[in-house]
């Protein structure tokens, strides 16, 4: 594979495992040093192994809303790789299921301070540490559900439709040093999204004119042509992965 990230660095957060892992293995498959995060210490080190250890990825457990953690992975990635060129908010949680009317509004509140809040404060640490004075490219994983409505998900899709919002915003803020885009996948084969296809994932392909859910490399190939110097002349932007769902109306 071809060397589009060769000397760049980028903070990958949510990458134990999934699309985050995904995105990450792509980087450093084409170049890139990467700083990946996750909740859990011991699937961050064996991610960070995967990845082809120290030389090319380093890991900083914690939680994603939780500033501290924010500032020791800046840091952490300055010290291992000298920069910060590329930022990959991938975090996100979605821990109800039901009507918006019914919505316990305490976990409202978390989904929004992880989905939304920490994504701009991830944007904002990332941005003052390195790339207002040398540019960069940042990628936010919104969701298809953030693009209408989603029966039962209906908070995590308001909650992606403010992370398109905020990509807008943000890269009007900050060209032309740094770009702000974003991919809003539809269902992934990822364990985050198991409960929508479980047992059934026949059933739900059928719904997508290419026959068959995402996998973790559809949305990593994307996110990876969008930080590239390919992508220079697209910002704030967010690219629909869906296999053509959303072309036939398909839940």
């Amino acid at each position: 594979m071809t060397s589009r990230f060769g000397g760049r660095t980028a903070i990958v957060t949510g990458a134990s495992r999934g699309i985050g892992l995904a995105v990450a293995q792509r980087l450093v498959d084409e170049g890139a040093r990467v700083c990946v995060t996750a909740r859990r210490p011991e699937p961050l080190e064996e991610a960070v192994k995967a990845l082809g250890g120290p030389e090319h990825a380093i890991g900083v457990p914690g939680r994603a809303d939780d500033p501290e953690h924010q500032d020791a992975a800046v840091a952490a990635t300055l010290e291992a790789f000298g920069s910060i060129d590329m930022f990959v908010n991938n975090t996100g949680i979605n821990p109800v299921y039901g009507r918006m009317i019914d919505l316990n509004l305490d976990a409202a509140r978390k989904i929004f301070e992880v989905n939304v809040l920490s994504a701009i404060s991830w944007t904002q640490k990332a941005y003052h540490a390195w790339m207002a004075e040398h540019g960069g490219a940042v990628v936010n994983v919104s969701s298809v559900a953030g693009t209408r409505p989603a029966p039962g998900i209906g908070f995590y899709g308001a909650t992606k439709a403010t992370l398109i919002h905020v990509t807008e915003e943000l890269a009007v803020e900050l060209g032309p040093g740094v770009r702000v885009n974003g991919v809003a996948p539809a269902v992934v084969k990822t364990r985050f999204a198991a409960a929508l296809y479980e047992g059934r994932e026949e059933e739900v392909a059928a719904q997508y004119p290419l026959g068959r859910l995402g996998e973790p490399e559809d949305v990593a190939g994307a996110v990876a042509f969008l930080l590239s110097d390919d992508a220079s002349w697209i910002t704030g932007r967010t690219l629909v992965l869906d296999g053509g769902l959303t072309l036939t109306g398909g839940v």
